[in-house]
């Protein structure tokens, strides 16, 4: 029998923030069943961040330990978690990382939406791991099966709400009838919403996480640059109200599909009925759906955000691989051995539904209509029950709200019927576009 080899495994920790200070916490507090899990021991043997004072406040974090001397932590580990965030910094560190012989764990899904390719690379020419399960759907199970679990059928699309900030506000606005500025500052005031919110509400933060998925999905490199992204800031108490009388809900989607026009990973606010799964996913909760060849249906759902639930997945990696550590191995590398092309905006067909604000005149619905016909743009139906909240300061008569539901047609063609519509004289306002999702 073997000698049990008893040297401790060395994590380096970059960053203390809310993720960082909870990882630390619950591999310092957890120390010896993570061994005993792990069969040798685990040590926390280095924190670096910035403010060395900051990190006073958490008992569990050994002061002696703590440094902003980062290159040093991220050079003598095992495994090096990297919880700084960003791309530029951080990128340098985790390259330094892997040079150095230590497997990394990450949550930075910006790092890896604009660098992913390459640092999958560099892991595996030097024999090392890369984990980031954090880096979508915060404590979600759903990349590792997705990379391993998955690895034997052939996933054909995902589509997901993959952003707690936005799922928070979409779901205030639809319960309590606030408009999007309120629920913001409410959102900012409870945590729930950074002090600057643009990466979450402008879609940025979903679009990385969308750009990682399609990556490991379709074993293609898919990076930020990629990823058509559109964000939540136009959505009104108006939108809200329209979707509520028809049976639907407002949700923010991250969605990539490999078709046979090519790959495609987007990021959109859309119409979802209020009987789909997703719509019962509420608050900060974030759930993705996985459509496979084989397996067919799969559904992911749990805590995206949160500096426990996030250090959660985190701790779950470094586990892993200090289990591969232990037993003298890697695991299994990231494959981007296909080479797809990226399918046109113009590829991807869908059911659009269109809010204008327009005169209430006569021929106003026939000259619309006129519009779509002469872009080639089926109506499927239209609705002029709802009454906008907003004025036209120009118009002494009455506004009135129109919605018009598109048949499938490409969002190109779309734009620009809406665009024909918008410089109709009695047409006023910015027009609502939301995807319809059967």
């Amino acid at each position: 029998m073997a000698e049990k080899n008893e040297t401790p495994i060395r994590v380096g920790l970059l960053g203390a923030g809310t993720v960082g200070s909870q990882t630390a916490r619950l591999i310092v507090e957890q120390k010896d069943e993570l061994s005993a899990r792990i069969g040798r021991p685990i040590e926390l043997t280095g924190v670096a961040c910035l403010d060395p004072k900051e990190t006073e406040k958490f008992p569990w974090i050994d002061q002696s330990i703590v440094t902003t001397d980062t290159m040093s932590v991220a050079t003598n580990a095992d495994i090096v978690v990297e919880l700084i965030g960003g791309t530029t910094v951080a990128r340098k560190f985790v390259l330094a990382a892997i040079e150095s012989g230590a497997s990394v764990v990450t949550a930075n899904k910006a790092l890896l939406a604009k660098y992913g390719p390459e640092i999958y690379a560099a892991a595996e020419a030097k024999g090392v791991d890369i984990y980031f399960e954090a880096a979508v759907g915060g404590a979600i199970p759903f990349l590792r099966p997705l990379r391993e679990s998955l690895v034997g059928d052939k996933v054909t699309s995902m589509l997901g709400i993959v952003n707690g900030t936005t799922n928070y506000i979409l779901d205030e606005m639809t319960t309590k009838g606030l408009q999007f500025d309120d629920v913001l500052k409410d959102a900012q005031a409870k945590g729930y919403a950074e002090a600057d919110p643009t990466g979450d509400i402008e879609g940025y933060d979903a679009a990385n996480k969308a750009a990682i998925m399609a990556t490991l999905g379709f074993h293609t490199s898919v990076t930020i640059d990629d990823v058509s992204v559109e964000g939540i800031t136009k959505i009104t108490a108006d939108d809200i109200a329209a979707a509520t009388a028809e049976g639907k809900v407002i949700k923010l989607l991250a969605v990539v599909e490999n078709g046979e026009a090519g790959v495609s990973a987007r990021v959109y606010p859309a119409l979802i009925p209020e009987t789909h799964p997703l719509a019962s996913v509420h608050g900060s909760f974030n759930a993705v759906f996985v459509k496979a060849e084989a397996a067919d249906d799969l559904m992911f759902y749990g805590r995206g955000a949160g500096g426990a639930p996030t250090a959660s997945a985190v701790v779950g990696d470094v586990v892993t691989e200090a289990r591969h550590i232990a037993a003298g191995c890697t695991g299994p590398s990231i494959p981007l051995y296909k080479n797809l092309k990226k399918a046109p905006i113009n590829a991807s067909k869908a059911a659009f539904a269109v809010r204008f604000l327009i005169h209430d005149k006569p021929g106003v619905l026939a000259a619309i209509a006129a519009e779509f016909a002469k872009n080639g743009v089926s109506i499927n139906g239209v609705n002029q029950d709802l009454k906008p909240t907003m004025t036209d300061p120009g118009y002494d008569g009455e506004i009135q709200q129109l919605r018009v539901v598109t048949h499938l047609t490409d969002e190109e063609t779309l734009r620009e019927t809406v665009k024909a519509v918008q410089a109709l004289d009695f047409v006023t306002g910015e027009p609502s576009i939301l995807r319809v999702l059967d």
